[in-house]
């Protein structure tokens, strides 16, 4: 396992928080501030969401990681976790050039690593390094720690799921398929995972596939009960529930999406003992 880089790469680490007055599309959030790390020498940015109790109190975190193509200011007007739950602290990084598996096969647009141990791991060590600072400068709720992610930031939330599972309370990828379920251990997590039935790019039949396996994972029953609008939750042996979110759309993050995330996240946080 490759789960402790903090003591490894603690003296290549340095962190700034620094606030954001604006960006090209106006104002940005209270409480939003632009995050820089220097990681191995190299620079990584993102924002950061933390409430003013944040400092006082235990508070969740929501790990928010976008598609391939992306940007960490789009992730964080789209899935908004500052704005559906104010409590928590939300963190959007941004990714770096990376070879995709779906398009952009020379790596000239912003992702995510694939799988444990490409691009020398350096987005594993991102999120060890953004946590080590949290904990540092904020009180945070080491239970209630979760990951949701779009596309190539869906894959790279299961690899999270993957190699951390004892880290997260619960994770929701959206449009992205995982073929590392079938043969990886992967320990029971509750899950939420979004999925359109007209996806072009990450094919539903894919999504269909990792969703069947993720509700063996959790020992889930066969049987689902609705628990929202296109919305259905899989009780699980192991307190490890997962619903599936089916929607009839392409490979579009839905409108309705970020409210049903914090939805689930702030029901597994309750569950919590």
């Amino acid at each position: 396992m490759k789960h402790r880089f903090i003591s490894l790469f603690a003296g290549l680490v340095s962190v700034l928080i620094a606030p954001l007055a604006c960006h090209a599309q106006g104002q940005l959030p209270e409480g939003v501030t632009k995050l820089e790390i220097t990681l191995d020498g190299v620079t990584r940015t993102g924002f950061l969401y933390a409430p003013p109790s944040a400092k006082e109190s235990p508070a969740p975190v929501v790990f928010v990681w976008h598609g391939h193509g992306g940007t960490a200011m789009a992730a964080g007007r789209s899935f908004a976790m500052h704005k559906h739950w104010p409590e928590a602290i939300s963190v959007y990084l941004q990714g770096l050039n990376t070879p995709g598996k779906l398009t952009d096969p020379e790596g000239k647009k912003p992702g995510w690593q694939h799988g444990e141990g490409a691009e020398g791991d350096r987005d594993l060590k991102l999120f060890d390094a953004v946590l080590a600072h949290l904990k540092k400068n904020f009180k945070v709720d080491a239970k209630r720690i979760f990951s949701t992610g779009h596309s190539n930031g869906g894959g790279f939330t299961y690899l999270l799921w993957e190699t951390r599972p004892e880290v997260f309370c619960a994770v929701a990828p959206s449009a992205s398929a995982s073929a590392r379920l079938a043969d990886r251990v992967f320990k029971p997590k509750p899950c939420m995972h979004i999925a359109g039935t007209e996806d072009p790019l990450v094919k539903y039949a894919w999504q269909e596939m990792s969703m069947a396996k993720v509700k063996q994972i959790n020992q889930c029953e066969a049987e689902g009960k609705k628990w929202a609008k296109d919305c259905t939750l899989f009780a699980s042996k192991v307190e490890a529930p997962f619903v599936a979110f089916i929607h009839q759309g392409t490979h579009k993050f839905p409108d309705e999406a970020p409210a049903l995330i914090a939805k689930f996240f702030k029901e597994q946080a309750k569950a919590v003992k």
